[in-house]
């Protein structure tokens, strides 16, 4: 076996070879020949350059994150490929998962790329060698001697944990990832000196001082102004997302240790993985987009039990939110963790920001690259194999495109995050499934307002449906996921779908309104009632994997799985060799 930096590769060569050959499937950003990119003023252009260079580096923050020997062996890897075709195969595994292992939403157990090499519940968020038992032994010993503040910095979104002696201690971000942030910050400069939008400017300003400073509020006012960016030419996002942490929501499994930081004022937080994504806006999907927006504030009054907690939609006020389109130019960091899925769209400043606490609002970035990056062929094999076929002429790719609108749009619907973050462990699987249920329960709301007609209805729930078909039984780790697996349980058991004689999914679409109302008002209530245990109950209830889920899987594994992903990032060379390559000239 070949060994890097003293660990064995553990996949061979010819395992290698089927994961990059039959298993992974490419995705292109766009490139210099892009017409997008050629209609940039040239100021624009040059700030791409530096915009790239930045999330690069962000990239190697998220690295360190996620694991403490991922920046050394990547290296490693680098290193040995030039000359050693095992280590270079490896590196391709390596860079779809972005990290030493990680899920592959096939198998039970996570791919790891060297023996010996582990991943953590913590990743490198906490010390490697820390179980959860000696986890909360710490966190009670801190509080029983008085160290309330420094838990409740171990305890936030934005701190490496580390041991100190008998105990443990917080690093903030910019402490700890000093010279990054540094130069990270440097490079947003340099792109605001070129760019020519002055409201990008702005905001990438008071990014680069939230990088350089451990003050919350500059990360606030740095969301706040990328929140309300609409009329851009270029899109960045420093996206702070913490569902990977593992580890610290365990606290919420252990009432005692919950009541007791509870006493104090102290809400575990889990820690944000950094990512950072790069692109151009598309104007012409932004459009698209923007007729949904329209009709949030209509759409808050009628989620269940509204009269019981406060939503960041206000219907009497301008919806707080802006939404762009985006042609990718690159995805670094937790975009690129691609382990299981690979992002197609977010919601952000998730509602544990301060920024959305204070009142800022949200921006929805849509991923035009990944959404156009579909095996179309595989596509019709799997109707043919799973779908009735009275109900093909129903599925569409735009309708898949038109419930991630709906989805985002959920997530700005419904109780605000102190009802989420009391879940615990289950709070993103709940969240998930809510955006989801909150889209397909709200689109006949659409054909009441004109946005899309009854075929287009029928469109969504079909290809919506088709959607929640899985390759394996999913993972605690993947919210998603166990969401598609309640949903298609839930249609399931109430009729809406069925199974005809030789295991197709067949459609009773006028049940569906119904069903998707009540499953969207359980939800709801499960938020409501603060519970880790009814949230656990309603997931249990509705999440069983059973003979025909292990035919599905079967059947689509038969039909060929692409679970690792080739993101291909063309518009990475300084911007001197991006002019020649349009020019023809070398320069």
């Amino acid at each position: 076996m070949t060994k890097i930096n003293g660990y064995d590769i553990a996949l061979s060569e010819t395992k290698l070879d089927e994961m990059i050959g039959s298993q992974m499937m490419p995705v292109d950003m766009v490139g210099p020949d892009f017409e997008g990119y050629q209609r940039l003023a040239e100021g624009d252009k040059k700030a791409l350059t530096h915009l790239i260079k930045a999330a690069r580096i962000i990239n190697n923050v998220a690295l360190e994150q996620d694991h403490p020997l991922n920046r050394q062996l990547k290296k490693g890897l680098e290193e040995a490929a030039k000359e050693n075709t095992h280590a270079a195969k490896a590196l391709k595994i390596f860079n779809s998962l972005n990290g030493v292992a990680g899920i592959n939403g096939l198998d039970p157990e996570p791919v790891e790329i060297f023996s010996g090499v582990h991943p953590f519940d913590g990743h490198n968020f906490y010390p490697a060698d820390m179980s959860v038992e000696e986890f909360h032994a710490l966190i009670h010993k801190m509080l029983q001697r008085g160290k309330i503040d420094e838990v409740k910095k171990i305890l936030s979104a934005r701190t490496m944990v580390r041991r100190s002696g008998d105990e443990l201690k917080a690093v903030d971000y910019t402490e700890y990832f000093v010279k990054e942030f540094s130069d990270a910050a440097n490079k947003l400069e340099a792109a605001a000196h070129y760019s020519t939008d002055a409201a990008f400017n702005d905001y990438l300003g008071w990014q680069a001082q939230a990088l350089l400073q451990n003050n919350e509020d500059m990360d606030i006012l740095a969301d706040k102004h990328w929140a309300v960016l609409q009329n851009t030419p270029l899109e960045f996002t420093l996206s702070r997302e913490n569902y990977d942490d593992q580890m610290t929501p365990t606290i919420f499994d252990n009432p005692e240790l919950a009541a007791e930081l509870e006493e104090h004022g102290i809400l575990p937080t889990p820690k944000d993985m950094l990512g950072a994504r790069v692109g151009i806006i598309n104007q012409k999907g932004t459009d698209l987009i923007l007729t949904f927006k329209e009709q949030m504030a209509k759409l808050a009054k009628l989620m269940p039990f509204a009269d019981k907690y406060e939503q960041k939609i206000d219907s009497g006020n301008e919806v707080k939110q802006t939404m762009v389109d985006v042609d990718l130019v690159t995805l670094q960091g937790d975009y690129a963790q691609c382990r299981g899925a690979i992002t197609t769209a977010q919601n952000l400043p998730n509602d544990d920001k301060l920024s959305v606490k204070t009142g800022g609002g949200r921006r929805n970035v849509y991923h035009r690259q990944v959404r156009m990056s579909g095996d179309k062929e595989r596509t019709k094999r799997m109707l043919d194999a799973l779908l009735d076929k009275d109900f093909h002429q129903y599925y569409d790719e735009e309708a898949e495109h038109i419930f991630v609108i709906g989805h985002e749009n959920g997530h700005s619907l419904g109780p605000d995050s102190s009802y989420k973050t009391a879940l615990g462990i289950y709070q993103h699987i709940i969240e998930e499934n809510k955006a989801d249920v909150v889209s397909i329960a709200m689109m006949p709301q659409y054909v009441k307002a004109g946005v899309i007609d009854e075929t287009m209805l029928k469109k969504i729930y079909v290809t919506w449906v088709m959607r929640l078909l899985l390759k394996a039984k999913p993972q605690h780790i993947q919210p998603h996921r166990i969401g598609d697996l309640i949903h298609f349980n839930y249609l399931l058991k109430h009729g809406a779908i069925s199974m005809t004689a030789d295991n197709k999914v067949k459609f009773d679409f006028a049940k569906m309104p119904e069903v998707m109302n009540k499953i969207l008002e359980e939800t709801i209530a499960v938020q409501l009632s603060k519970s880790p245990t009814t949230a656990k109950e309603f997931i249990d209830a509705n999440s069983e994997w059973n003979n025909l889920h292990d035919y599905i899987a079967k059947t689509l594994q038969s039909l060929g799985i692409k679970p690792y992903k080739d993101i291909r990032t063309y518009l990475s060379v300084s911007y001197t060799h991006l002019r020649a390559h349009e020019t023809g000239r070398n320069l």
